[in-house]
């Protein structure tokens, strides 16, 4: 498999205006169309979206996705709309018959609900998807679920240069069988930003971004992003983008002959989930 194969194409700037250093918005209609079409001719196989992405699954069904394999993510069930009714709307929004990976978004709803994951082996059994899953944020969430013997086919997590939590946890799913996808390859973006311009919040990892971008310069996302991609426990990468623009460099960067030092960084979860930063 190519380093290019890798990649997976994160969709939730095509719902909403998404990430720290996005400055452009949410990304225009005919804007989606031109990375899909380039994605496709560059042999990117896996989009993966979300019921929860704004209008993401609406936009993406306007286009031809036969060609991709599309992973999509529920919330917990409720009384109206169950994980059944969940992944038909997702369906009927992309034009799509099935679904290459189902996950849950707020995988601890499944310990409340335990219906929800019985609900998606059968929709597994009955072909509406192939794999299924959970979308994790901290380990402790993969650990409760595998406790209750709730063992995915998928698995979808952060992993970056700065965030190793789930290294251990990949090694062992992707040994028993599971496909293990990771985003936040540039933490959203924060490994660009303005040092200067960062609140006291991220006083703890100011000093490392700037050494990256000092080091590094403008080869410094072709770094980050063959650090997880050369990573043999992971199967995709998904990274997001804003433009057709952001694609081509991204992808025409992984040929650069340039590595990250290792390191075994320990911040906070404050610093690396992004759920926990100051709000704009």
């Amino acid at each position: 498999m190519s380093l290019i194969n890798k990649i997976g194409l994160g969709t939730v700037q095509f719902g909403i205006p998404y990430g720290v250093s996005n400055k452009n918005g949410q990304t225009s209609v005919q804007e989606v169309k031109s990375i899909l079409e380039f994605a496709k001719k560059s042999e990117i196989s896996c989009i993966d979206t979300a019921s929860g992405y704004g209008t993401a699954e609406s936009t993406l069904g306007n286009n031809n996705l036969e060609s991709f394999d599309v992973i999509s993510k529920f919330m917990p069930s409720n009384s109206e709309e169950s994980i059944k009714i969940q992944i038909e709307t997702s369906l009927k929004k992309l034009k799509l018959d099935t679904l290459y990976g189902y996950l849950s978004h707020r995988p601890l709803g499944l310990l409340d609900t335990p219906k929800d994951w019985y609900d998606l082996v059968e929709l597994k059994e009955e072909g509406k998807v192939k794999k299924i899953g959970f979308s994790l944020n901290e380990p402790i969430e993969l650990e409760r679920l595998l406790d209750k013997e709730f063992i995915p086919d998928l698995v979808q997590v952060p992993f970056n240069y700065f965030d190793n939590r789930f290294k251990d946890h990949l090694i062992m799913l992707k040994a028993n069988g599971c496909e293990v996808h990771t985003r936040s390859a540039f933490l959203q973006g924060l490994f660009f930003t303005d040092v200067l311009n960062l609140p006291v919040f991220y006083d703890s990892v100011k000093e490392e971004i700037l050494e990256l971008q000092t080091q590094y310069k403008e080869r410094l996302s072709a770094a980050l992003l063959r650090f997880v991609l050369f990573s043999d426990f992971i199967d995709k990468v998904i990274i997001g983008v804003e433009n057709l623009e952001q694609l081509q460099t991204n992808l025409n960067s992984i040929s650069l002959d340039v590595t990250l030092p290792s390191k075994n960084f320990e911040f906070s979860k404050e610093i690396v989930m992004p759920s926990f930063w100051p709000k704009k």
